[in-house]
């Protein structure tokens, strides 16, 4: 969580003050405590008992969600909130609805000044570079891009699997600014041993524990260096949320948000898959073969998640609306390391289904935005569902593909009006 400090607002500020108290408020949440305690005029007299990550209670006003709109927040140790689906209508999701999935604490400063990635392991050139550095030294692009958490429509699973309970919105697709992942492992001089790289955040663990790592997993050298990757320190034309990874980050779109490293210190160059923490026993990974629900799976038979599979969401109209007799449906469809060809819906349980308009990514790793119109023959409780096929020819089931930890529900998204 990010630490806040107070200052005092005169009586008589007016809303020509509101930038300055913002650019205070946002100053102080990336120092580190001793430095906003200091700018504040603060002393803390206990401060080296405080646990790491704590806000201040008297500043508490500063939610952890601070800067985002409407999500709903499912835990704040670590900070976990999703964004509803109708607050998602956006074909570019906006920074203040981007979910939030952390597995640590934040780290003790979010401010770009100082920050610094090292490329090392099975390099020919070892690298250590500032922000500005990649600014300077390699090819800036903005793509759309679209992430989503592994554990996306947890909640449904029955028995349930134990983790975070997302519903469908933990997924979003920013505009993000940086550089290529691959242009910088080329400038490193990748060597023909690498096999997998290794990620490594400044995020604190739970504990506090300095030596720990709270999340640090990596992707096989082939997708690192898709053109795709990106190392982001920009998200929507500004500078990154901190709950987003500020000052830089990972963005592997079509894979587990788990692979898009937040707070980005360093790429480890390895000649084996990664073994850092999350990356083995059950975490983010599937079993080899379909299981019944609720079946024991040894370790040694769960797998690495990869690409995510093809999956769909309806963000218009909003679940439990009223309508009229007649309605536009849309929404957004995805899928890993392929493209949507089509999107169905279907009023009547799944019986009959019609083929919406879709677009085509606006650029290879942004989601697919659809829409189209329905009618109801008359009034009374409807479902719309929503179908999405990929470029391979597979759609979406109607049931769960169960799984010990809840990863990879793409089961149709659907919801339900009261047509009047």
């Amino acid at each position: 969580m990010d630490n806040h400090s107070h200052t005092d607002t005169p009586a008589d500020a007016g809303p020509q003050d509101a930038p300055i108290r913002k650019d205070r408020r946002r100053f102080l949440r990336t120092a580190g405590l001793a430095t906003a305690g200091a700018v504040a005029g603060l002393t803390i007299p206990f401060e080296r008992h405080m646990p790491k990550g704590m806000t201040l209670a008297a500043f508490a006003d500063d939610s952890p969600l601070a800067g985002k709109d409407g999500l709903t927040l499912l835990g704040d140790r670590p900070v976990n909130a999703e964004t509803p689906a109708h607050l998602l209508d956006d074909a570019i999701t906006p920074t203040e609805r981007h979910f939030i999935r952390n597995n640590g604490l934040l780290p003790d400063s979010t401010s770009p000044e100082g920050w610094t990635l090292t490329v090392d392991g099975f390099v020919d050139n070892p690298m250590t570079m500032t922000i500005d550095d990649l600014r300077n030294n390699f090819e800036v692009v903005t793509r759309a891009l679209h992430i989503e958490c592994g554990g996306n429509g947890r909640a449904a699973f029955d028995p349930p699997a134990r983790g975070n309970q997302w519903t469908v919105g933990a997924v979003g697709c920013s505009e993000w600014t940086g550089v290529r992942l691959k242009d910088v492992l080329e400038a490193a001089g990748v060597q023909d041993a690498a096999v997998y790289t290794g990620h490594e955040g400044a995020d604190i663990h739970l504990s506090g524990d300095p030596d720990k790592f709270p999340l640090s997993r990596g992707i096989p050298i082939e997708k690192a260096l898709d053109e795709t990757v990106l190392i982001a320190f920009e998200m929507n034309g500004e500078a990154l949320h901190p709950m987003n990874g500020a000052p830089l980050r990972l963005v592997v779109p079509g894979w587990p948000g788990s692979c898009s490293q937040k707070w980005l210190t360093r790429i480890w160059v390895r000649d084996q898959e990664h073994d850092g923490e999350k990356m083995g026993g059950q975490s983010y990974r599937v079993p080899a073969y379909p299981v019944a629900p609720g079946t024991d799976v040894p370790n040694e038979d769960m797998v690495v998640m990869g690409a995510m599979p093809v999956k769909s969401l309806i963000t218009f109209p909003m679940n439990g609306a009223e309508s009229g007799m007649e309605t536009e449906v849309r929404g957004h469809a995805w899928v890993g390391d392929r493209t949507i060809e089509r999107l169905e819906v279907s009023i009547d349980f799944g019986a009959t289904w019609a083929e919406a308009d879709l677009d085509a990514p606006v650029n290879p790793g942004a989601w697919q935005n659809w829409r189209t119109s329905v009618s109801f023959p008359q009034a009374g409780y409807y479902e719309v569902w929503a179908r999405a096929t990929d470029s391979e020819g597979v759609s979406q089931p109607h049931a769960i593909a169960w799984n010990p930890r809840g990863y990879n529900n793409n089961s149709l998204h659907r919801v339900g009006l009261m047509v009047s």
